[in-house]
């Protein structure tokens, strides 16, 4: 900023506007930086790549569906299982490769702990993948 003028009658009065100059020329110079480095950016190397005529692999994820009556009767997919059951199949599906998603279909009068209990149990046997399945009907 400067503070003086080459005037004399107005010598011990400061000068109130901002020098945009050094702000101009930093500008310029970055300006002059991007435009010269910026096409080594997207310079990219040319390589012929091998081609290969195999597509890829598509896995479909199995499902489980476990359902969960108004009672707390539980069912893997349309059979009815205790609990000591549904622990040994919830074991083995754990084992699966790759791990199938559990799709829980619970009645809306089942009691939350027992949804709690079966969420729990897939849990600690090591399934992450969980689902809650709902049906998108409105009601009237």
């Amino acid at each position: 900023m400067a503070f003086g003028s080459f005037d004399p009658s107005r010598q011990h009065a400061m000068m109130s506007d901002i020098n945009v100059t050094p702000m101009v020329d930093v500008m310029l110079v970055l300006l002059v930086i991007f435009i010269i480095t910026a096409p080594m950016f997207t310079h990219a190397v040319k390589l012929d790549l091998p081609r290969a005529q195999a597509g890829a692999v598509q896995q479909q994820p199995q499902t489980v569906t476990i359902a969960i009556d108004a009672q707390g009767a539980l069912y893997w997919g349309e059979e009815q299982v205790d609990a000591a059951g549904l622990d040994a199949r919830l074991t083995q599906a754990a084992r699966r490769a790759p791990q199938p998603e559990l799709l829980l279909r619970a009645d809306k009068n089942t009691r939350y702990e027992a949804v709690a209990q079966v969420m729990a149990a897939a849990q600690s046997r090591g399934l992450g993948k969980l689902g809650f399945v709902t049906d998108p009907h409105k009601e009237k």
